[in-house]
């Protein structure tokens, strides 16, 4: 872990930088299986994930017998967990619906707005180092409020062919249309291409490793939607002398478990922080099961000593983190004056997990810098919006001029010409 103090803003830019790796490395491993899934269907799908994840499949499908077997294997516990956050998110995404109202422009020039949903959406859920039940929550409750026709859900068996329960547990619960044992490469072209088993989608969501990714990108120049760009997750925390040691790497620790390529910084004004804070990193990392890849993590992880806190704000503004801790006294101020980030977490008592989990609000966030152009997934993200107008005979005689001298004089004789006809009539 990196320590640097009081950086000139010519460092900036390179202390920004994220440990992401470029994608494009890995294009032409991602097109030989995308072209091979778009031309064989199910059965490259499956020759594929006999490959990478050492498993024989007859059948791509989870069948009905398999999701309700999987609500006997965990536990009564975990299940009610799963719905209480299921109910959160519900909450918190069905406060967003999109009401549309006429508005009349001009005399007789009515326009509105109708939300639609996107009939069939894709969802990628990983299983590799972590089987991430949560992400079929922040994906799968906000589709099905928003009235996605089709929620069709990928995610990678293990050797013995089966999903995680606590996958087909959410996926059950949150409405999924259908459940496949497809990872990977195999999975994005499974549900951008179509395939005997599995529907084509028009839009795919959900994070995965940098071949996903690729994957993802590719898809996307022609073929299908995606959520957003993705990378490597990261957190940013800021926090002053007030802050908990002990709270702050607690966070830090909690964001670079996610992976060896994952990133936490925290800015201070505060150098007696520093000392505490790293104290209380090394204290945690040694009861963490997942230490070795932790430290990974840590090894592009960095403290950064601002002189002010005019400096706290035009850094994160400019880094534009995933996940913003905000552990300050004045946290709500600081609050209002961040302009780039995917989620923020204010005060002592609001850690990164809640939103990770339970709290309500999504977890699908942009990364790499993106929040400076993208949201996170919201219900927005799963419907698109239809535009109507309406205009009546009075309308085109008293907006129409307008349109003929705009088409005339960019040289569009028949936009002019439809609007003369109507004029005369």
């Amino acid at each position: 872990m990196e320590i640097i103090r009081y950086p000139s803003e010519e460092q900036w830019a390179s202390l920004i930088k994220r440990p992401a790796l470029d994608v494009t490395d890995l294009f032409d491993t991602v097109r030989t299986v995308l072209d091979e899934v778009r031309k064989e269907g199910d059965v490259a799908v499956k020759r594929y994930g006999e490959k990478f994840d050492q498993v024989a499949l007859s059948d791509l499908l989870v069948s009905a017998d398999e999701l309700d077997e999987a609500e006997s294997l965990i536990s009564p516990a975990l299940k009610q967990a799963i719905r209480t956050a299921k109910s959160n998110i519900e909450t918190f995404h069905a406060m967003q619906q999109f009401e549309g109202e006429k508005i009349e422009t001009s005399p007789g020039v009515v326009c509105w707005q109708k939300a639609v949903a996107i009939e069939k959406v894709g969802l990628y859920v990983p299983g590799g180092t972590a089987p991430l039940f949560s992400t079929v929550l922040m994906l799968a409750v906000p589709a099905r409020i928003a009235g996605c026709k089709e929620i069709v859900l990928c995610s990678p068996p293990n050797k013995e062919g089966k999903i995680h329960p606590a996958i087909l547990f959410a996926a059950k619960e949150a409405g999924v249309s259908m459940v496949c044992k497809v990872g990977g490469i195999q999975a994005i072209a499974a549900m951008a291409y179509g395939t005997q088993s599995i529907p084509k989608v028009y839009k795919i969501f959900g994070p995965g490793n940098q071949y996903v990714t690729a994957a993802k990108q590719w898809v996307s120049l022609k073929e299908v939607a995606i959520d957003m760009p993705a990378g490597p997750s990261e957190v940013e925390v800021i926090a002053d002398e007030t802050a908990d040691p002990a709270f702050i790497a607690s966070d830090f620790l909690s964001q670079a478990e996610h992976g060896a390529d994952s990133q936490a910084l925290l800015l201070t004004t505060a150098e007696s922080l520093i000392d505490p804070v790293v104290e209380e990193i090394h204290k945690q990392l040694n009861r963490l099961p997942r230490k070795a890849i932790t430290e990974k993590a840590l090894a592009h992880c960095r403290i950064i000593l601002l002189k002010d806190r005019e400096e706290l704000i035009r850094f994160t503004n400019a880094y534009a983190p995933e996940h913003l801790i905000i552990q300050t006294a004045d946290y709500r101020e600081l609050a209002d004056r961040i302009e780039n980030a995917g989620s923020v977490f204010l005060g002592p008592y609001t850690p990164e997990s809640a939103g990770d989990y339970a709290s309500g609000t999504n977890h699908t966030l942009p990364t790499n810098g993106y929040a400076r152009a993208y949201s996170g997934v919201n219900l927005d993200s799963f419907i698109k919006k239809i535009t109507f107008q309406e205009i009546s005979h009075a309308g085109i005689l008293g907006l129409g001029e307008t349109i003929r001298i705009m088409a005339e004089n960019e040289e569009l004789e028949a936009h002019r010409h439809a609007v003369t006809l109507r004029m005369k009539k």
